[in-house]
């Protein structure tokens, strides 16, 4: 029996590889400090998780509109009129069993067979295997560290060719925690605009921005951007809410309505009980103090890590405006060894450093080999301790 040849090529996750490694080996009695982590070392806030107990002891276990609940899409449509002073119906938004299935049944929404996608590179990972599960073709362009991880209109307007049907935007970013700005934003809008683009933006991270930022949705800059732009958000990031699988969209009404059927043949409703939890994330004033906390400490992690990080040699570490990571270039311990193993990626780069007990993400998994991704979402103790081993891991190097 075979694989089809659309499962067969997807790519295994190294995000996932590097951190089972990591969890055996801990399991084994070894001491290791993982930097993988890619959700928030928070708990869920107690007004979230009791609303969930309050729904399951009233019995709301059944299943929901296949779209959503009308009470969450609701509250999201409030949402993305303060947050980003965007009007949406209740026919535009889609709630998905997380982030992830909203950004696949986006793309299956408007990428047919052979459509090219312009991804920014680094990118998350999963956009690229995303992108082949829908029969489009991945066209990364380059953000390099020089312009802080971030493409400009006139990299995206080289990359457009007859075939070019969609960007895919990620800001705040994942991997390298890049913030694009307002001018950014409508400059590429400019060339979306001019050439009939459709933009996928992620925008996962929005409420996690830090040194005076400000999120800026595409969506936002005019009509022409709000009909051509899906918006992708979620749950996990802001409400450290990832097991509870809540991801959502807001759509122009045709593409909605097209999400909303093909997710009524995969998944159906996200699980009842956490839409019905999601609402009280939304509505409750807690909210906002919970993120606020949040993003302090956030801030605190990164501004360690960074001064932390700058003064190790031959790294270079571009501060991150957003997210929770640090990107790293490291290529320039390429060619070193660690016993006896010569350096010649990302990937041997992370190897090495796990035999000194610390848990790196390879920049190959986000289409630059010559980084590391480090996140921040864990205790301010374990980042000290782990930079400490990765700084004495480098001075080992010859």
């Amino acid at each position: 029996m075979s694989v089809s040849k659309k499962v067969s090529g997807i790519a295994p996750s190294l995000t996932l590889e590097i951190t089972a490694k990591a969890k055996k080996m801990k399991a084994e009695g070894i001491s290791i400090i993982s930097f993988g982590a890619g959700e928030p070392d928070f708990n869920t806030p107690d007004y979230i998780i009791n609303s969930a107990k309050k729904a399951l002891d009233d019995g709301f276990t059944k299943y929901t509109a296949a779209s959503g609940m009308p009470e969450l899409k609701k509250a999201i449509c409030e949402k993305f009129k303060k947050d980003n002073n965007l009007d949406y119906n209740q026919n535009q938004i889609i709630i998905s069993t997380g982030a992830k299935s909203s950004l696949y049944h986006a793309i299956c929404a408007i990428v047919d067979d052979g459509d090219e996608v312009i991804l920014p590179s680094p990118y998350w990972l999963t956009y690229p295997e995303l992108i082949m599960l829908a029969g489009g073709k991945t066209v990364a362009v380059s953000a390099t560290a020089k312009n802080g991880y971030k493409i400009t209109a006139e990299q995206l307007e080289n990359a457009i060719t007859d075939k070019t049907k969609c960007l895919i935007l990620n800001s705040p970013n994942n991997p390298t925690g890049a913030v694009y700005s307002k001018g950014e934003i409508e400059a590429i809008a400019v060339v979306c605009e001019k050439h009939g683009l459709f933009v996928i933006s992620d925008e996962i991270y929005e409420k996690l921005v830090y040194a005076g930022e400000k999120h800026y949705s595409i969506a936002q800059v005019n009509d022409y951007m709000k009909e051509h732009t899906i918006i992708v958000n979620g749950m996990s990031k802001t409400y450290s809410m990832t097991g509870w699988r809540i991801g959502y969209l807001a759509a122009p009404e045709k593409i909605a309505k097209a999400i909303s059927s093909m997710q009524s043949h995969t998944t159906s409703n996200a699980c009842s009980f956490s839409q019905y939890a999601s609402v009280t994330a939304l509505v409750d004033p807690e909210g906002e103090v919970f993120i606020s906390k949040m993003q302090k400490v956030f801030d605190e992690r990164r501004k360690f890590m960074v001064e932390t990080l700058s003064s190790i040699k031959d790294i270079v570490c571009i501060e991150p405006k957003g997210a929770f990571y640090v990107f790293i270039d490291v290529s320039k311990l390429y060619g070193k060894s660690y016993n006896g193993k010569i350096i010649k990626g990302s990937l041997d780069f992370a190897d090495c450093a796990l035999q000194k007990g610390v848990a790196l993400i390879p920049g190959i998994a986000f289409g630059d080999d010559d980084s590391i991704r480090l996140s921040y979402a864990i205790s301010l103790d374990d980042i000290k301790e782990g930079l400490n081993r990765l700084k004495n891991f480098i001075e080992e190097l010859n």
